[in-house]
This record gives C-alpha cells, structure tokens and sequence, in this order.
C-alpha cells in the first residue's frame, strides 16, 4: 500500500456520453495504479509535470502545458503522481460509448 497522499477527483459531469473529472494534487499526491476504461481526453488547467508509474515498475515523465489537450484510448494502466513542489491539476474527459449508456 502506497503511503503517498491521494488526488482529489471531483466529478463535474457525468451523462450518458462523457465524465468529466477534475483531478487536484498535492505535492507527491498519487492517483493510484487504475486501468482507464474508456478512451480520454487530458486538459492540463495548469503548466507541470506528472511521473508516471506502469505496472512493471517503469518510470517516464510527462510534461504538461496550460491549455494543450491530450488524448488517449482505453485500456492505459498506470499510476500518476504529481512531480511537482506545488499543487498541479487537470481535468479529464472520459468519452463513454453506446454499451455505457
């Protein structure tokens, strides 16, 4: 069991097509190991870096940029973990198909 401290998630939207998450980190916080089920769209709300943790154990870094979007399919497993000396944030869109609706 991880003794980092957990990102916050906070839900804005969740319909028959999208959720939209907004995700808070403290300094060293961690989402945790996940497995995205859908395909997802990242929109950094503020400029940072993210450690990314797969489940063997490999370490890569992501840069992220106010404002510059990314997207993903389903099926990304990793940890994510705020690398930062500072809170970062972002909000994800996860984009449901007909079989969640």
């Amino acid at each position: 069991m991880s003794k980092l401290p957990q990102a916050v998630a906070t839900v804005q939207v969740d319909n028959e097509r999208v959720r939209v998450t907004e995700w808070r980190f403290a300094p060293g916080a961690e989402t945790g190991e996940h497995v995205h089920q859908m395909d997802y769209i990242v929109v950094p709300i503020c400029d940072g870096r993210l450690k990314l943790v797969s489940p063997a154990g490999e370490i890569s870094f992501a840069d992220l940029k106010l404002g510059v979007s990314y997207a993903r399919k389903a099926g990304v497993h990793h940890n994510v973990i705020n690398a930062n000396a500072f809170e970062f944030a972002f909000i994800e869109i996860e984009l449901k198909n007909e079989s969640h609706a």
